[in-house]
Protein backbone atom coordinates (compact mmCIF):
# COMPACT_ATOMS: atom_id res chain seq x y z
CA UNK A 1 0.00 0.00 0.00
CA UNK A 2 1.38 3.03 -1.02
CA UNK A 3 2.17 6.01 1.60
CA UNK A 4 3.93 9.61 1.69
CA UNK A 5 4.01 12.03 4.52
CA UNK A 6 4.26 16.32 4.02
CA UNK A 7 4.22 18.55 6.74
CA UNK A 8 3.72 21.68 6.34
CA UNK A 9 3.44 25.01 8.70
CA UNK A 10 1.57 27.67 8.71
CA UNK A 11 0.38 31.18 10.94
CA UNK A 12 -3.23 31.38 12.43
CA UNK A 13 -6.54 30.15 11.68
CA UNK A 14 -6.39 32.30 8.01
CA UNK A 15 -3.42 30.52 6.50
CA UNK A 16 -4.94 27.18 7.82
CA UNK A 17 -8.21 27.57 5.63
CA UNK A 18 -5.96 28.94 2.80
CA UNK A 19 -3.93 26.02 2.89
CA UNK A 20 -7.35 23.61 3.52
CA UNK A 21 -9.24 25.30 0.61
CA UNK A 22 -6.46 24.62 -1.84
CA UNK A 23 -6.77 20.57 -0.99
CA UNK A 24 -10.14 21.13 -0.97
CA UNK A 25 -9.90 22.04 -4.58
CA UNK A 26 -8.39 18.68 -5.45
CA UNK A 27 -10.76 16.10 -3.34
CA UNK A 28 -13.43 14.27 -5.02
CA UNK A 29 -15.92 11.91 -4.42
CA UNK A 30 -15.28 8.88 -2.37
CA UNK A 31 -12.02 10.56 -0.47
CA UNK A 32 -11.38 9.55 2.72
CA UNK A 33 -10.15 12.94 5.70
CA UNK A 34 -9.17 11.61 8.89
CA UNK A 35 -8.21 14.45 11.42
CA UNK A 36 -6.13 14.83 14.11
CA UNK A 37 -5.43 17.26 16.39
CA UNK A 38 -5.73 18.52 20.21
CA UNK A 39 -8.30 21.07 20.82
CA UNK A 40 -7.60 24.43 19.46
CA UNK A 41 -5.41 22.80 17.27
CA UNK A 42 -7.81 23.95 14.42
CA UNK A 43 -9.60 21.02 12.95
CA UNK A 44 -12.72 22.83 12.45
CA UNK A 45 -11.10 26.00 11.32
CA UNK A 46 -9.35 23.51 8.39
CA UNK A 47 -12.37 22.01 7.83
CA UNK A 48 -13.99 25.44 7.03
CA UNK A 49 -11.43 26.33 4.33
CA UNK A 50 -11.82 22.51 3.22
CA UNK A 51 -15.38 23.19 2.57
CA UNK A 52 -14.89 26.39 0.26
CA UNK A 53 -12.46 24.58 -1.56
CA UNK A 54 -15.16 21.84 -2.27
CA UNK A 55 -17.52 24.84 -3.00
CA UNK A 56 -20.13 23.41 -0.31
CA UNK A 57 -22.57 25.43 1.62
CA UNK A 58 -21.08 27.62 4.42
CA UNK A 59 -21.98 27.40 8.28
CA UNK A 60 -19.40 24.65 8.84
CA UNK A 61 -19.06 23.62 12.46
CA UNK A 62 -17.75 20.98 15.17
CA UNK A 63 -20.28 18.48 14.63
CA UNK A 64 -20.72 17.85 18.74
CA UNK A 65 -23.79 16.61 19.20
CA UNK A 66 -25.11 15.56 16.10
CA UNK A 67 -22.40 13.29 14.99
CA UNK A 68 -22.59 13.89 11.19
CA UNK A 69 -22.97 16.81 9.32
CA UNK A 70 -23.70 16.82 5.61
CA UNK A 71 -23.01 20.34 3.70
CA UNK A 72 -24.33 20.37 -0.10
CA UNK A 73 -22.45 21.61 -2.90
CA UNK A 74 -23.36 25.00 -3.95
CA UNK A 75 -24.72 25.20 -7.31
CA UNK A 76 -24.03 28.51 -8.05
CA UNK A 77 -20.34 28.22 -6.00
CA UNK A 78 -16.84 27.41 -7.26
CA UNK A 79 -17.25 23.99 -8.15
CA UNK A 80 -20.63 23.29 -9.54
CA UNK A 81 -21.89 19.99 -9.40
CA UNK A 82 -19.03 19.14 -7.31
CA UNK A 83 -19.30 16.50 -4.02
CA UNK A 84 -21.11 17.50 -1.17
CA UNK A 85 -18.78 17.63 1.94
CA UNK A 86 -19.46 14.88 5.09
CA UNK A 87 -18.34 16.01 8.70
CA UNK A 88 -18.13 13.72 11.49
CA UNK A 89 -16.96 13.87 15.09
CA UNK A 90 -16.31 10.69 15.87
CA UNK A 91 -15.09 11.45 19.53
CA UNK A 92 -17.71 9.43 21.26
CA UNK A 93 -17.62 6.42 18.88
CA UNK A 94 -15.72 4.02 20.87
CA UNK A 95 -14.96 1.53 17.74
CA UNK A 96 -15.40 0.55 13.82
CA UNK A 97 -18.47 -0.88 14.78
CA UNK A 98 -20.14 2.52 16.16
CA UNK A 99 -19.46 3.75 13.02
CA UNK A 100 -21.18 1.61 11.15
CA UNK A 101 -24.05 2.48 12.79
CA UNK A 102 -24.07 5.72 11.90
CA UNK A 103 -24.29 4.52 8.42
CA UNK A 104 -21.42 6.72 6.34
CA UNK A 105 -21.27 3.63 4.34
CA UNK A 106 -24.16 5.31 2.28
CA UNK A 107 -22.28 8.56 1.49
CA UNK A 108 -18.59 7.50 1.67
CA UNK A 109 -18.34 6.61 -2.13
CA UNK A 110 -20.53 10.03 -3.32
CA UNK A 111 -19.22 12.90 -0.92
CA UNK A 112 -15.97 13.77 0.74
CA UNK A 113 -15.95 12.74 4.08
CA UNK A 114 -13.94 14.29 6.78
CA UNK A 115 -13.16 12.71 10.28
CA UNK A 116 -12.38 14.39 13.58
CA UNK A 117 -11.52 12.09 16.51
CA UNK A 118 -11.35 8.77 13.46
CA UNK A 119 -8.08 7.30 13.47
CA UNK A 120 -8.90 3.50 14.61
CA UNK A 121 -12.85 3.97 13.72
CA UNK A 122 -12.98 4.38 9.87
CA UNK A 123 -10.27 2.72 7.96
CA UNK A 124 -12.76 0.42 7.08
CA UNK A 125 -14.68 2.68 4.83
CA UNK A 126 -12.07 3.28 2.24
CA UNK A 127 -9.79 1.29 0.48
CA UNK A 128 -7.40 5.00 0.55
CA UNK A 129 -7.79 7.84 3.33
CA UNK A 130 -5.55 11.10 3.60
CA UNK A 131 -4.74 11.39 7.34
CA UNK A 132 -3.79 15.12 8.28
CA UNK A 133 -2.70 15.71 11.72
CA UNK A 134 -2.71 19.10 13.58
CA UNK A 135 -0.16 20.54 15.87
CA UNK A 136 -0.57 23.55 17.77
CA UNK A 137 3.31 25.22 18.45
CA UNK A 138 2.50 25.62 21.96
CA UNK A 139 0.09 23.77 24.79
CA UNK A 140 -0.47 20.13 24.67
CA UNK A 141 2.41 17.79 23.58
CA UNK A 142 2.61 16.74 19.70
CA UNK A 143 0.78 14.23 18.11
CA UNK A 144 1.92 12.42 15.52
CA UNK A 145 0.15 10.59 13.06
CA UNK A 146 -2.23 7.56 14.38
CA UNK A 147 -1.02 8.78 17.91
CA UNK A 148 -4.08 8.98 20.37
CA UNK A 149 -5.69 12.18 20.12
CA UNK A 150 -7.07 15.27 22.46
CA UNK A 151 -7.02 15.62 25.90
CA UNK A 152 -6.70 12.47 28.42
CA UNK A 153 -9.91 11.96 28.95
CA UNK A 154 -10.80 11.66 25.08
CA UNK A 155 -7.91 8.75 24.89
CA UNK A 156 -8.88 6.98 28.11
CA UNK A 157 -12.79 7.08 27.86
CA UNK A 158 -14.21 8.27 24.39
CA UNK A 159 -17.93 6.99 25.61
CA UNK A 160 -17.87 7.57 28.86
CA UNK A 161 -20.86 8.17 30.88
CA UNK A 162 -23.55 10.92 29.07
CA UNK A 163 -23.30 13.76 31.22
CA UNK A 164 -19.38 13.62 31.31
CA UNK A 165 -19.74 13.37 27.28
CA UNK A 166 -22.02 16.48 27.22
CA UNK A 167 -20.18 18.39 29.55
CA UNK A 168 -16.60 17.74 27.66
CA UNK A 169 -18.23 18.71 24.24
CA UNK A 170 -19.66 22.18 25.49
CA UNK A 171 -15.38 22.94 26.44
CA UNK A 172 -14.86 21.78 23.12
CA UNK A 173 -17.66 23.12 20.45
CA UNK A 174 -16.13 25.87 18.95
CA UNK A 175 -12.38 24.04 18.63
CA UNK A 176 -11.40 27.30 19.28
CA UNK A 177 -8.56 28.44 16.98
CA UNK A 178 -8.23 32.44 17.49
CA UNK A 179 -4.50 32.59 18.07
CA UNK A 180 -1.68 33.67 15.43
CA UNK A 181 0.72 31.02 16.65
CA UNK A 182 2.11 28.54 13.95
CA UNK A 183 0.01 24.96 13.03
CA UNK A 184 2.12 22.40 12.00
CA UNK A 185 0.11 20.13 9.82
CA UNK A 186 1.34 16.86 8.56
CA UNK A 187 -0.65 14.77 5.62
CA UNK A 188 -0.08 11.20 5.53
CA UNK A 189 -1.75 9.74 1.69
CA UNK A 190 -2.34 6.06 2.36
CA UNK A 191 -3.74 3.86 -0.69
CA UNK A 192 -3.90 3.90 -4.38
CA UNK A 193 -5.98 6.95 -4.29
CA UNK A 194 -2.91 9.09 -3.05
CA UNK A 195 -0.09 6.78 -5.59
CA UNK A 196 1.00 9.97 -7.32
CA UNK A 197 2.26 11.65 -4.47
CA UNK A 198 0.89 14.99 -2.19
CA UNK A 199 -1.78 17.22 -3.17
CA UNK A 200 -0.63 20.81 -4.24
CA UNK A 201 -1.00 22.89 -1.41
CA UNK A 202 0.90 26.03 -2.21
Amino acid sequence: MSEWTRTVTVDGPGRTQALAERLGGQLRAGDLLVLTGELGAGKTTFTQGLGRGLGVREGIISPTFVLVRRHPNVPDGPRPGGPDLVHVDAYRLGSAAEVDDIDLEDTVDTAVTVVEWGTGKVEHLAESRLEIVLERAVGAAPLGPGAPCGPAEAADDPGGPVDDAEDRDEDRDEDPDEEDEPRRITLTGIGPRWADGPPRLD
